[in-house]
């Protein structure tokens, strides 16, 4: 679903962001969830000093992208957004009690359980990978992770996605398991690899990725 300027729906990102982090951004959860769905939406870019100004944070208290509103609600945080996404859609979420459960209870675990223990492996490969103590604190990082990531796979088996049919869950989970930083502990997981490769393969995914990729400008704003 191509952006749409007077689509229902808004969802706000950076106007640039550096090299490592294009891609990366959140905003690209609320885009792949709107492309699954077919539902068109609007784009709002801010520099870094809008996001920051009090202004903008009356939409989002801690300055981040995204932000997301359309006629009904005004929104803050990713996995919030895609499940509201995901109300509007069976391609995102089932119809009955239990089957919606079940994908709030995955983008929990997705936001709770797994991010936290990848984000700190991504914050000493990325941020800290010269610190004296990001070299001695790694090898408990990626053991934690390793912990984490084995429950995972377990769960997960052969099957497809985590709740059999794609949902807001794997776009969720996916997008956590894209930002684990070791190759050779993915490795320990063939299962693991292969149902992220699947999710990121999902043509809605690569239109999301491409939208947000191209809204970004070739250098920052100027103050």
């Amino acid at each position: 679903m191509p952006i749409d300027a007077n689509a229902d729906i808004e969802i706000t990102g950076f106007a640039w962001v550096p090299d490592f982090a294009r891609g990366y951004v959140r905003d690209l959860r609320p885009r792949w969830a709107c492309e699954e769905a077919g539902i068109g939406y609007r784009q709002r870019l801010l520099d870094f000093e809008t996001a920051k100004g009090e202004g903008y944070r009356q939409e989002q208290p801690f300055g981040q992208v995204p932000a997301y509103r359309d006629s009904e609600v005004q929104m803050f945080e990713s996995g919030a957004m895609v499940l509201r996404i995901a109300e509007r859609s069976e391609k995102l979420m089932p119809r009955d009690a239990a089957g919606r459960a079940r994908i709030l209870t995955w983008v929990t675990a997705a936001l709770n359980s797994v991010e936290p223990f990848v984000f700190d492996l991504v914050n000493i490969d990325t941020f800290n990978k010269d610190a004296e103590w990001a070299k001695l604190r790694r090898p408990q990082v990626i053991d934690s992770l390793r912990g984490r990531l084995s429950s995972l796979s377990n769960w997960l088996g052969d099957k497809p996605y985590l709740e059999d049919d794609f949902s807001a869950a794997d776009i969720i989970m996916a997008t956590v398991m894209r930002e684990v930083s070791d190759d050779a502990l993915m490795a320990e997981f063939p299962n693991l690899i292969a149902y992220r490769e699947r999710c990121l393969d999902r043509p809605a995914f690569k239109r999301a990725l491409e939208a947000q990729l191209s809204s970004f400008s070739a250098e920052p704003a100027m103050a």
